[in-house]
This record gives C-alpha cells, structure tokens and sequence, in this order.
C-alpha cells in the first residue's frame, strides 16, 4: 500500500492480481503506519472499541494496535485504518491469509 498514491493492490507471486485501488488512510494525528506487516487476523463484521463501536466491514489486521484494511468511507480520513470501497475491502479479506506480507510505504 502507498499512502502518498492513495493507492492498494494484491500481489501474487510478484505480480499484481488486484489493483490498484483507491483508499484514504490515517488523519492528523492519528497516521496510517507505515513499514513491514503481517495480517494478525480477519472479522467479517468488527465493531471499534476505541471509536463508538464504528462499523468496520471486512476488517483485515495487520498490525498489534488495530489498525486494519477495512470497507469504509473515501472521501474521510480514518483513525489509522486504511479504508477501501465496499468490493475491494471484499476483495482484500477473502485473498488476505493470516501471516501473510502487508507493506505500506510513506
């Protein structure tokens, strides 16, 4: 993922599968980390604990503190989460396994 592009994508065997996609990533204050990861696990349906029990539709963990691929809005900012569109962030937690590779670079 690249939070400079806005952008996210699948990749398989060093070959792009899905993607790019467009997302938004962390606000002021609240920033998208950036470095190597690996999914922690997935829910199909989580609520945040920490924001108003806020819907977090295909949520795919990749880090110890909760910040996760999740279906969410385009246009706002999130609190660390990486949103994408409904499809992808569908796309992303039935082709995400745990253990598996995340990068996000600045």
């Amino acid at each position: 993922m690249d939070i400079s592009a806005k952008k996210a994508w699948l990749i398989s065997g060093g070959k792009v599968v899905y993607g790019p996609v467009p997302v938004t990533t962390g606000r002021k204050g609240h920033p998208t980390p950036v470095g190597r990861f690996s999914v922690q696990y997935k829910e199909k349906m989580h609520y945040s604990k920490e924001f108003n029990n806020a819907p977090m539709p295909n949520s795919v963990f990749f880090t110890n503190t909760g910040v996760a691929f999740h279906s969410g809005s385009l246009a706002a900012q999130s609190h660390g989460c990486v949103h994408l569109s409904s499809a992808a962030a569908q796309k992303f937690f039935n082709s995400l396994s745990v253990g598996e590779a995340v990068q996000v670079v600045p």
